[in-house]
């Protein structure tokens, strides 16, 4: 048996890898080992991880490694205090891949212990841009650490060989937030709201604001902005906030939004987290995504629903036509706002074009994953272009 490792942090990356670990657990000659940390163990986001168990995923190792600091220091400490449970935990389950998503730094610090110690590493999401974050160099980084690639469009693969990794090592799947799309069983609005305790009315709108870490503040102005905004729109329009990420500077977000929430009571739900499943729900049944998730690139278009994305965190992404840009003061998000509720955006983004594949993702990487030896793999050879 292949022992394949893979690596959850956050509610969000834990959606994309659902199938993925569902495709693993049924493969035969694999056996999924779930490493669990970062957000998912912590009370003040969630405690994610017991949506894990309840999807009746066996956890092989539970890695504490988050400090309650958004600063910088905090952070890098976060880091090192993961390298430290992560060196235990690969001794002693010693997959023979090991997969990660994306772009954070809980990722980054498994990323570099397997390195060290000489675990193949499989990337999902590599060779994508988001110019306002240290996600940006985290994503490169983790890159140039792993021996097999699963990018999520054509364009992101040519730019992952571009970093010199093997062409036949860097692989199209497309994006698993698709598959996502097409194979959960969504709610209905009636079991939404009995689930969520709150009625969402017509058209809600989903937002989520994650902190700009490379922004002084993290952005919080603009978050200030944008909630001028969304209070043009009430009583008429419900809203559903979502915490922001445990990255630096995100406690500093959530007590203006609580402010926010308490002060309109009746018009928006101010949720730690949705969970996948009502978080997809909720999304098709919105008037729109609004905020600076790259979720409002990836399953908002996918699904149909238009997306205000805010400023500069998701700066370098493909933007489908369904996406209207804001930069981050109130008059610019106003307009965008007004753009992507109006009756015109909606339809076209119902034919707006997804670049992001087809949704067959999850027995794609479990084929390269079977097939491809992770030891043969280590010793890597710079692939240049030619010039």
């Amino acid at each position: 048996m292949r022992k394949i490792a893979v690596f959850t942090g956050t509610r969000a990356e834990y959606g994309l890898l659902y199938w993925l670990m569902k495709e693993i657990e049924q493969d035969g000659s694999l056996e999924l080992q779930l490493i669990v940390s970062g957000m998912h163990l912590s009370p003040e986001f969630g405690e994610t991880v017991t949506a894990i168990e309840q999807d009746g995923f066996t956890i092989d190792a539970r890695v504490e490694m988050l400090l309650s600091s958004g600063t910088g220091v905090g952070i890098a400490k976060s880091m090192g205090v993961g390298t430290i449970g992560f060196a235990d935990a690969l001794d002693r389950l010693r997959p023979d891949w090991l997969v990660v998503l994306g772009d954070r730094f809980e990722a980054l610090s498994i990323a570099q212990t397997a390195m060290v110690m000489q675990i193949p590493l499989a990337h999902i999401h590599g060779g994508e841009l988001t110019e306002g974050l240290i996600d940006e160099a985290i994503r490169h980084a983790i890159t140039k650490m792993a021996q097999l690639h699963f990018t999520s469009t054509e364009r992101y693969r040519s730019r992952v060989i571009q970093l010199g990794e093997q062409p036949d090592r860097v692989i199209n799947v497309g994006a698993p937030a698709i598959e996502n799309i097409l194979r959960i069983q969504l709610l209905d609005q009636t079991e939404l709201e009995h689930s969520l305790k709150f009625k969402l009315g017509e058209r809600p709108l989903l937002v989520t604001y994650h902190p700009v870490t490379l922004k002084e503040g993290g952005g919080i102005e603009s978050l200030r902005e944008l909630l001028s905004a969304l209070e043009e729109l009430l009583p008429e329009t419900k809203i559903v906030l979502t915490f922001p990420n445990a990255d630096a500077h995100g406690r500093e977000l959530i007590p203006v939004l609580q402010i926010f929430a308490k002060k309109y009571p009746e018009s928006v739900l101010l949720i730690t987290s949705l969970g996948q499943i009502r978080y997809l729900s909720l999304m098709k049944i919105c008037g729109a995504v609004v905020g600076n998730s790259s979720s409002g690139l990836l399953e908002a278009p996918a699904m149909g629903v238009p997306t205000v994305d805010i400023g500069i965190r998701q700066r370098g992404r493909l933007k489908p036509e369904s996406v209207v840009q804001a930069e981050e003061d109130l008059e610019s998000i106003r307009g965008a706002l007004k753009i992507a509720l109006s009756p015109a955006h909606r339809q076209k983004c119902i034919h707006a074009p997804n670049p992001y594949g087809d949704g067959h993702v999850a027995k794609n990487i479990v084929h390269s994953l079977r097939s491809i030896s992770g030891k043969k793999s280590l010793f890597k050879v710079f692939y240049d272009l030619e010039f």
